[in-house]
């Protein structure tokens, strides 16, 4: 009996609801039957339609039975099972509109691709909508004569006999489409019969046979529609892994920022960045919890915002509705202008816009997607400015807090820091295939373990330096030490050397090897070979055994090291230098030294040194009160104000540059920090002694008692206006830490007849460690005096290239005195750079 099934067009099979077979199927099936012949002229006609179609599409797999043994060996018993279809005892359910034969021949071609190892399960007919019937409607089978006169054959078949099956030893194994169409058999009696009668090597069929759900009773409920399924048998699992490329493709470079599928790599990144999450989520617990006052502004600064918004909204609110229109405005013209280039075609942005180096990949200006995230940023970050501008806040310390904390706002808020808005962070990642995600994590973790749960981005390589070993270097001997300090003495590098020797005091915030890093840019070095008798301190790192430490131990440190030098050297004046906080310090011991009548120092120099506190600059939002009570919270629970804490306050000075530009690189892009000795020396801060810091904050910075009534050191008060030695200053143009124009004020409340002050261009740190021989960075000098105002000194200045070392050395040697023979260290406790400086925080 032919089994022919009429194949249907897809789109009426999707409007019937009918799913249908697969077009290898249907050749399979009409091929297969040796009845074939005898179904009449209509089953072949329909034949070759079905053949016409399936060799339509490419898509469609070689049959297995015409290159696989096995799968002929399946064709025959596909045969075997229609031939014996008669003689079942048990009629074959029917299938929707075609014959029964239309299951079989879907579940035949089913085996026979499995054989390829391509093959799937066929998937079954949807009962609930073919023909009209319910599915559990019972089925009877129809008489021969009926399925014969439907196909157009001239013969008929008796009818279905009774439903009593045969043993099943005495029946042919049965393929799966045959089996599909008898009643169902118990599996392990289908599994042993088909294994009676061709035995087969394990296939993946095998797996699809398992899979198959046990049959049901004759009578059921009716099942769930099942999904469209795709007219090309699907290849099997593994064959698509087989024929999976092991890496990704390369990317287009019409468009970068795609790429077909994911690869194997990319999947196990994926994997390793969960492990990793898990990781950075036990690690950032361990945080410590600090006094909410060293966290966030109080809530006097929340207040005075609030009461500048309501006190606008009810004076004004015309103008609070102009900023809010304004924004709509631009937002809804951005938006236009945006719809309208991607209807013309998008035509990059002009290359004359405003520099912004969180902008410089080209594709901000040449990708429609990422040029409107970048317009409408800049959109948003300008209202958010004109808002806070808007507000009418009461005293200028306050105005100056909402302004800083609005540009924290938007800073964090830039495209460039979220990596969905990243496109230098997206390419490289699908370059990487993930690595550079699973890199950036790994950075994170580290930095986050590193630092005892805080999140302080790593600047520098930490592996490529080495204190005493690669930086740090000047040769040298420890002469003193005490509790709080070792003085070093470096070897001399000249036969001759000046006679007064020189004494360097650097910030005990941070260690001496500031002006000592590499040989080619070491300050010690070069004042070394410049003909000096150099010392250094270099401060202890405190740790809570200090919390007593005050503000008297450090001036009484100064004394005791000048009078170790004094003594080692033979002479009765040295020369000095303070650099940052140091500077401050230097300035209150010279005053002392004035009200005792000491003569010691002969000049001083102060390097980046703020001594007038009037004008607090940028540190103003944490000088307020409620900062420096969370200090002092801080510190009178542990004894010091710790070193991360401190790098943590610092970085936000600039935070494009300390915080999200490095962990940018660090985090999405999974660079190695790079090996820079600079931004290695400033993570490897130190403690501050709590009764120090407080001190500092409260006395110097807030109320600017060395200026005002006078600040109290070893029961002196002493005044900023007591310094009368010779002094040279020098300040730099872009320090955000000591701003040029406050250092200039200190200097010019001195009481010195003999000052020169030295503007020095760029920051805090390079503009100091700047050595001859650059041309990055000049110097200014100017015969203007200090009569009038820092603006009146940098208009009459004249701008020289290059380093101002030797501009100020001309000046230190005029008050060094004259020429003796070089003094080498007597004695050592230990070489250069000591024990201290090893100390990590």
């Amino acid at each position: 009996m032919a089994r022919i099934r009429h194949e249907k067009d897809p789109a009426t099979s999707r409007q019937t609801g009918e799913i249908p077979a697969e077009p290898g199927a249907i050749v399979a099936d009409a091929a297969a039957s040796p009845q074939a012949a005898a179904a009449g002229e209509g089953a072949e006609t329909v034949a070759r339609r079905t053949r016409r179609r399936a060799a339509g599409s490419d898509a469609v797999p070689q049959q297995a039975g015409a290159t696989d043994p096995a799968a002929a060996g399946k064709a025959e018993i596909i045969q075997k099972g229609d031939s014996t279809m008669e003689q079942d005892d048990s009629p074959a359910p029917r299938r929707g509109r075609g014959s029964a034969g239309a299951g079989r021949g879907r579940r035949a071609a089913g085996t026979a691709d499995a054989g390829t190892g391509q093959g799937e399960a066929a998937p079954r007919p949807n009962p609930a909508t073919e023909g009209g019937r319910a599915a559990d409607a019972p089925v009877t089978r129809k008489p021969a004569a009926r399925k014969a006169k439907a196909a157009g054959a001239a013969s008929a078949e008796a009818p279905a006999k009774p439903r009593t099956r045969k043993a099943a030893a005495a029946q042919p194994a049965q393929p799966e489409a045959a089996v599909a169409e008898t009643t169902p058999k118990p599996r392990a009696s289908r599994k042993a019969a088909a294994s009676a009668a061709a035995p087969q090597p394990e296939q993946p069929q095998a797996a699809a046979a398992m899979a198959e759900p046990t049959a049901k009773p004759r009578t059921r409920k009716a099942a769930e529609p099942q999904p469209e399924q795709p007219l090309v048998p699907q290849p099997a699992p593994q064959a698509a892994a087989a024929e999976a490329p092991s890496a990704a493709a390369p990317l287009d470079p019409a468009n970068p920022l795609t790429t077909p599928g994911l690869s194997d790599r990319l999947a196990e990144n994926i994997a390793r960045i969960e492990t990793l999450g898990h990781r950075l989520m036990r690690s950032l617990a361990t945080r410590p919890v600090y006094p909410p006052g060293v966290e966030g502004p109080g809530p006097e600064l929340y207040g005075s915002v609030a009461q500048a918004w309501l006190k606008l909204a009810t004076e004004q609110p015309a103008r609070l509705i102009e900023q809010q229109v304004r924004y709509w405005g631009e937002t809804l013209r951005h938006v236009a202008e945006a719809q309208g280039a991607f209807a013309q075609g998008f035509q990059p942005g002009s290359p004359d816009a405003p520099a912004d180096r969180r902008f410089k990949n080209p594709l901000w200006q040449t990708n429609p997607f990422y040029n409107f995230v970048m317009r409408q940023y800049q959109i948003n970050a300008e209202a958010l400015r004109k808002a806070a501008e808007d507000l009418e806040i009461e005293g200028e310390t306050e105005r100056r807090r909402v302004d800083w904390f609005t540009r924290q706002m938007i800073d964090m808020l830039a495209p460039t820091n979220f990596l969905a808005t990243n496109p230098d962070a997206l390419l490289k990642a699908l370059e990487t295939e993930g690595e550079s995600l699973v890199q950036g994590l790994e950075n994170l973790v580290r930095d986050v373990e590193t630092s005892g749960g805080e999140l302080i981005v790593t600047l520098a390589d930490r592996e490529a330096f080495k204190v005493g070993a690669n930086i740090g270097t000047t040769p040298g001997e420890v002469v003193h030490r005490s509790r709080l300090f070792e003085l070093i003495q470096f070897t001399p590098s000249t036969a001759q050397v000046h006679q007064t020797p020189l004494i360097v005091f650097p910030p005990w915030i941070n260690k001496y090897y500031i002006l000592d890093l590499k040989p080619q840019n070491s300050l010690l070095r070069w004042l070394v070979d410049q003909g000096y008798t150099l010392f250094v301190v270099s401060w202890k790192n405190p740790d809570s055994t200090y919390a007593d430490v005050a503000m008297d131990d450090y001036v009484s440190a100064y004394l005791e090291a000048m009078d170790v030098v004094r003594e080692l050297t033979g002479e009765r004046q040295l020369n000095a230098v303070g650099y940052c906080i140091a500077g401050t310090t230097l300035s209150a011991t010279l005053a002392l030294l004035k009200q005792r009548g000491d003569d010691r120092v002969k000049s001083a120099t102060f390097l980046t040194t703020l001594t007038d506190f009037s004008d607090q600059g940028e540190f103003t939002t944490f000088l307020q009160d409620d900062f420096v009570g969370g200090i002092e919270d801080e510190v009178a629970r542990t004894g010091y104000l710790s070193a991360r804490l401190m790098q943590r306050t610092f970085s936000f000075l600039r935070a494009n540059d300390l915080i999200w530009g490095p962990a940018i690189r660090s985090y999405m892009l999974g660079e190695t920090p790079p090996a820079f000795d600079l931004l290695y020396w400033n993570g490897d801060g130190t403690n501050l002694p709590g009764r120090m810091v407080t001190q500092y904050l409260r006395q110097l910075c807030q109320e600017n008692a060395l200026v005002e009534d006078g600040f109290e050191i070893l029961g002196h008060r002493v005044h900023l206006s007591e310094v009368t030695l010779p002094l040279c200053a020098v300040a730099c143009e872009g320090d955000h830490i000591a701003p040029w124009l406050h250092s200039w004020k200190g200097v010019a409340r001195m009481g010195s007849r003999d000052k020169s002050f030295i503007l020095s261009e760029s920051g805090h740190i390079a503009g100091i460690v700047n050595p001859p021989g650059r041309i990055k960075y000049g110097h200014y000098i100017s015969d203007a005096g200090f009569e009038g105002s820092p603006q009146d000194w940098r208009d009459g200045a004249t701008y020289h290239e290059g380093s101002w070392w030797h501009h100020w050395e001309e000046w230190l040697a005029r008050h060094s005195g004259p020429m003796v023979p070089a003094r080498a260290p007597r004695e050592s406790l230990a070489p250069a750079p000591g024990t201290y400086v090893l100390e990590m925080a």
